[in-house]
């Protein structure tokens, strides 16, 4: 009589590949969940500087007038943009950039 069936050596190799590959992909994948913050949070930057320029060239305001979220929301924005990790965003006047609270979250 013949048994089949994997023997404990190879179960063991198996486990030892799906570990290593683990060990691969885990990382990366918090470094992309990360990055995809970082680009979202940018991007809303990008909508709040937009935002504030409609908001000059509607309401006839000069650079240095600086609007608040009322001014903004809902008339040139949808709702107020919220940082995926918890940051805060400064407005700022119309001449300058906002900024958000958390590091290296910037726009160019």
């Amino acid at each position: 009589m013949r048994k089949t069936g994997f023997t404990l050596v190879e179960i063991m190799i198996v486990v030892a590949i799906v570990g290593l590959l683990a060990a691969i992909a885990v990382p990366n994948f918090f470094g992309a969940r990360q990055r995809a913050q970082t680009n979202l949070c940018i991007a809303n930057l990008r909508h709040i500087e937009d935002a504030k320029s409609m908001w000059a060239v509607w309401e006839g305001k000069t650079s240095s007038d600086t609007p608040g979220w009322g001014d903004l929301v809902p008339a040139y924005l949808q709702t107020t943009p919220n940082c995926p990790q918890g940051g805060t965003y400064t407005i700022g006047s119309v001449d300058t950039k906002p900024v958000c609270s958390i590091a290296g979250h910037v726009l160019p």
